[in-house]
């Protein structure tokens, strides 16, 4: 059957352009879409598919929402950049908004989720010299991901992304993750000055900690003088149900990094401190040319707006419960599912094991999901504006295809 859907799915919906001035970095899928609107998607050939996905966890008003776009439109025909030799406006008010529900106290603002690492690592190395600390030291996780740039990719506990790229940045150490134990096996160290980790592990399989481990991070950080840094490229922004996904654990972080579905699909990052922490960043020590622009800070404005206006962060909490409760009844009698496990509209299907072209056998059932810890979770990051209509229908997806292998 499978087999039969592959030979089916068609070779028309891939691009007319040809790629090969492109270099060769992605594995890309045999479907180029070419409009989106809400939680659906169209390729070239006009076949519609259902995303759950959201470019990996960016699209969480969905695709082309009415607000953003005019948002959209009315900045770029007022201002799209200066550069940070300026005042912006709209940068310092998005600021203000984003250190408000995030209990940071400020916030540097950059392109990407791997820059926003990158002012947090460098904010660490600055806490450093602070304490006379000449070799400074991280502990991050296994599995962990916080980018690829040359100091992200040293953090992450990944070693496919890390191959023929080093010698690595040092120094970090990796532990393993949801382990108090692992991380205070380095407490004599003296040169740790930060613990850096996701609150729910994305690219690693949608890995959750159990409670009280951030609390119990939380703890030691402050008795050893380290800085707790979360990574919320993924998390944050209301995907999990909260603002931020530590908020989950009544946690506060020193550091907190965001980007995603800040700007729905405007390219932004956000690294926000607090404490001493938020002091050490000074004029010539970081900076960016594009970061923090009148156009990328007015619509990541807009997107918080709507998210509070419409009560959206509820919103996820709900739809991801639903949607989960719905991948349980669907497919909690397969033998092939391990587990379904995720909080708000980040959740994971973990199979028995790795299956070949299993991201395409889903495309050619009309739904867009990506495969991960190791080639065995269904990762599903919908947007929020999902329906309780397509909740079921990836869950009658799932089944089909899941029981098919």
């Amino acid at each position: 059957m499978l087999q039969n859907l592959l030979k089916k799915f068609r070779k028309g919906a891939q691009p007319n352009h040809s790629e090969q001035a492109l270099m060769n970095a992605y594995a890309r899928l045999p479907v180029s879409f070419v409009r989106g609107e809400g939680s659906q998607l169209w390729d070239t050939e006009g076949n519609e598919y259902l995303d759950a996905l959201g470019g990996i966890a960016v699209t969480f008003l969905g695709h082309c929402h009415p607000k953003i776009s005019e948002a959209i439109s009315l900045q770029a025909n007022k201002l799209i950049h200066t550069s940070n030799l300026f005042h912006i406006q709209e940068q310092a008010r998005l600021g203000e908004r984003f250190c408000k529900i995030s209990g940071m106290d400020k916030v540097f603002f950059g392109n990407s989720g791997a820059e926003a690492n990158e002012a947090a690592i460098k904010i660490a190395r600055l806490h450093a010299r602070t304490k006379n600390i000449a070799d400074p030291t991280i502990i991050t996780m296994d599995h962990g991901f916080h980018g690829r740039t040359l100091a992200t990719l040293s953090a992450s506990g990944n070693k496919n992304i890390q191959k023929g790229f080093e010698p690595l940045v040092s120094e970090f150490i990796h532990v393993e993750y949801n382990n108090v134990d692992a991380v205070k096996a380095h407490q004599d160290n003296p040169n740790i000055v930060a613990v850096m980790l996701e609150p729910i592990q994305g690219e690693g399989g949608i890995i959750l900690p159990d409670d009280g481990y951030l609390a119990a991070l939380r703890t030691l950080c402050d008795e050893k003088g380290w800085l707790l840094i979360l990574d919320e490229i993924q998390t944050g922004i209301g995907r999990t149900g909260k603002w931020f996904g530590h908020q989950h654990d009544d946690v506060v972080p020193d550091i907190v990094t965001s980007a995603k579905a800040l700007g729905n699909g405007i390219p932004i990052g956000a690294c926000a401190a607090r404490g001493k922490a938020a002091e050490l960043i000074s004029p010539g020590s970081h900076g960016t040319t594009f970061g923090g622009n009148p156009f990328a800070t007015q619509v990541a404005f807009t997107v918080l707006d709507i998210i509070e206006q419409e009560n959206l962060v509820e919103q996820a909490a709900t739809m991801g419960g639903f949607l989960k409760k719905q991948l349980q009844q669907k497919l909690g009698a397969l033998g092939k599912v391990i587990d379904i496990r995720g909080r708000g509209l980040m959740l994971g299907v973990e199979l028995d094991k790795a299956y070949p072209d299993l991201a395409k056998i889903f495309l050619a059932q009309g739904l867009v999901v990506n495969i991960t810890g190791a080639g065995k979770v269904i990762r599903l990051l919908p947007s929020v504006v999902l329906s309780e209509a397509q909740a079921k229908q990836i869950a009658e997806t799932i089944h089909d295809v899941v029981a098919a292998l």
